[in-house]
């Protein structure tokens, strides 16, 4: 049965919204006039904290709450992928991070125009804008879901709505002002939050189940059915499963080169170091340091099969909630709905907030709209601003987006419905909406001096149309045929950007492509 929300509760949230108060206060002191300042810190971000703010960024309601449902009912092998993140880190430490710096850009999207035009770079400006709409919108949906379990004790759709609202809020206030600084260092806060939150809930789990660390292990070890529950790599040839071993040497791959690297949500903070170099470290430390995070939520999921499925070693059995008011939920949020005590329940909320921070994805594609188009527009008209007006643009267009993410987050949640996905495959495939266009494309650049304005934005369409028509809803619509809705989204996200790459090498290119210094 759901535990009412308590008086030590909302202090909990009431003390987290003083920190973050205290946070971007103390990191907008000076009110930044320049768009530099405000959209990349001034470029004096340490890369220690750059680190944090990314692995802030990477990590979601979808990693919060549902890395825990994956090694509950399965097993370890999602933790593997991100060895994907750290090849994938590689790529873009070597080949696209000194040549953001190198051109002085505010967007990872100039590099375009300077080997295409200004209309390619727009392109792919618009293009990260609806995947990033696509993606920030689900997560907020998810956010929203546990918010509204947690405090109202219900799933009605007005609740929803109001937890979507908060949330979108707790975006804009702690964004608006300080810029790129202050949600930097309010990453920082969210960071320690629902890193301790995840400790908490992982010790009063270990301290809830009788049996000694060693029966545990091997209960992990050699679940019912003979299975392995702390298996690491998965070898099968089966295309359904988004984390065997070859999706995550092709496909995740593919991802977090589009995550850490194409993408201007995570790019924008390794933007804000003061050289290439500084970037490069920060990038390689934030996916080091996300393995044992995520290894932490996985390690839940796993007691959480202890507590819920195996009364021989809990001495009892647990019954756990498979449902909340017609919603379906995950094992962790039947926990914390619960078992988890006063107090510490307020924490749990403030983790899931934290988890689903949208400040992220509104500061950068505040930072596109401004910078790729709205500012070139300015110009190229001939109106001479102060570039204090392009931060006051900015603040607009972060207000006008937050609307698009509200609305985005009711959307999910029909096509979450419809689809039946798991948390995490449901965000993370929504994420190959825009990366297989920008895959397509920025290969095309890297390794090639082929292509065109044209191919450009050609490769855009068809590689978002090349996910899109692999979507359960599309493929049933449509009359497609059914084996279409079978494949993981990682190889989804190689089938599109592949295609993708095809048709931007058939543009000729006409010019001699990237000056020496970037090729």
């Amino acid at each position: 049965m759901p535990l009412a929300y308590t008086g030590y509760d909302w202090a909990v949230m009431g003390l987290y919204v003083a920190l973050l108060a205290l946070a971007a206060w103390w990191s907008s002191r000076r009110n930044p006039d320049r768009a530099e300042d405000y959209f990349l810190a001034g470029h004096h971000a340490p890369a220690w904290l750059v680190a944090i703010s990314a692995l802030s960024t990477m990590q979601s309601a979808a990693t919060f709450l549902g890395a825990p449902d994956n090694s509950y009912r399965g097993d370890w092998s999602y933790l593997t992928s991100n060895f994907a993140a750290i090849i994938a880190a590689v790529f873009v430490a070597r080949l696209l991070i000194p040549r953001y710096y190198a051109l002085g850009v505010t967007t990872v999207y100039e590099l375009l125009e300077v080997r295409f035009d200004r209309t390619a770079r727009r392109a792919a400006a618009g293009m990260y804008l609806v995947g990033r709409i696509l993606a920030s919108g689900a997560r907020l949906y998810l956010a929203a879901i546990a918010v509204s379990m947690i405090i109202f004790l219900d799933v009605e759709p007005q609740h929803i709505l109001i937890a979507s609202a908060v949330l979108v809020v707790f975006g804009i206030v702690f964004t608006l002002f300080g810029g790129l600084n202050a949600v930097i260092w309010s990453d920082l806060v969210q960071v320690v939050l629902y890193v301790g939150g995840a400790l908490i809930v992982f010790w009063l789990l270990w301290n809830r189940i009788p049996a000694p660390a060693a029966e545990i292990w091997e209960g992990l070890r050699h679940a019912p059915g003979g299975v392995d529950k702390l298996r690491l790599f998965d070898w099968s040839l089966d295309w359904s499963k988004p984390f065997t071993v070859w999706a995550i040497l092709t496909g995740l791959v593919l991802l977090n080169i589009g995550n850490a690297g194409l993408d201007q949500d995570t790019s924008q903070r390794f933007l804000a170091c003061e050289d290439a170099k500084a970037g490069n470290r920060a990038l390689y430390l934030s996916m080091w340091m996300t393995i044992p995070v995520v290894a932490l939520f996985m390690a839940i999921g796993s007691l959480l099969h202890i507590f819920y499925e195996r009364p021989e070693l809990m001495g009892a059995s647990a019954s756990a909630m498979q449902g909340f008011s017609g919603e379906k939920i995950t094992i962790f949020m039947s926990f914390i709905l619960s078992e988890i005590p006063p107090g510490v329940r307020g924490l749990i909320t403030v983790g899931v907030i934290a988890a689903a921070a949208i400040n992220s994805g509104l500061i950068s594609m505040s930072a596109v709209l401004v910078s790729d188009f709205y500012r070139p527009w300015r110009e190229r008209h001939g109106a001479q601003v102060a570039e204090h007006h392009y931060v006051n643009a900015g603040r607009g267009a972060m207000l006008l987006l937050a609307i698009a993410l509200f609305a985005m987050s009711i959307l999910c949640f029909y096509w979450q419905r419809y689809t039946d996905m798991p948390l995490l495959e449901f965000v993370l495939g929504v994420m190959a909406f825009a990366y297989s266009g920008l895959l397509g494309v920025y290969a095309t650049v890297l390794f090639t001096k082929r292509g065109s304005t044209a191919s450009v934005i050609a490769a855009l369409a068809v590689g978002f149309i090349a996910i899109l028509l692999q979507q359960h809803y599309v493929v049933d619509h449509l009359g497609l045929p059914p084996a279409m809705k079978g494949l993981a989204f990682p190889w989804q996200l190689c089938i599109g950007a592949g295609v993708a790459f095809l048709t931007c090498l058939s543009g000729k290119a006409k010019g001699p492509g990237l000056p020496p210094a970037l090729s």
